[in-house]
């Protein structure tokens, strides 16, 4: 349940994660902030308490009025040509919206992502996926 305001940016393999494949994004993130509607870098404690993990009441930078606390991912579908993402946008802990987004391994793009899809969810679908292609290139391994 990352936070829908989090704009992740490099992924942290620091250690200091107890579970990292069990965050939001399937790992943590570096990133930057989003809430004011402009970017700004979130500092190692907001990273670590807010950022990536979502349902952040108690960050200064959120919005009192939003449309969403924190946006879950999980993997539909995959085989060898597609991945297919579900997502579900959350306020005060409950669904209000909801989806799936399809991602072509081989052309690289989004197949789904029409121009009314929110590019805070596009953004966070494709670090989720990223953190889910880096997982299944390692258990190949």
């Amino acid at each position: 349940m990352a936070c829908p305001f989090f704009v992740p940016v490099e992924i942290v393999n620091d250690g200091l994660w107890l579970h990292p494949s069990r965050l939001p994004l399937g790992a943590g993130w570096t990133g930057k902030c989003c809430a004011s509607g402009q970017e700004m870098a979130a500092s190692e404690t907001h990273l670590r308490e807010f950022c990536n993990l979502g349902y952040a009441t108690a960050c200064p930078h959120l919005p009192l009025r939003r449309d969403w606390d924190a946006v879950r991912f999980s993997v539909a579908r995959a085989g060898r040509e597609q991945v297919t993402i579900c997502f579900v946008c959350e306020l005060d802990h409950a669904p209000v919206e909801h989806g799936e987004l399809t991602f072509d391994l081989g052309r690289e793009v989004w197949l789904n992502a029409h121009a009314d899809a929110d590019a805070r969810v596009l953004t966070l679908a494709g670090r989720y996926l990223e953190t889910y292609r880096a997982r299944q290139s390692a258990v190949l391994i």
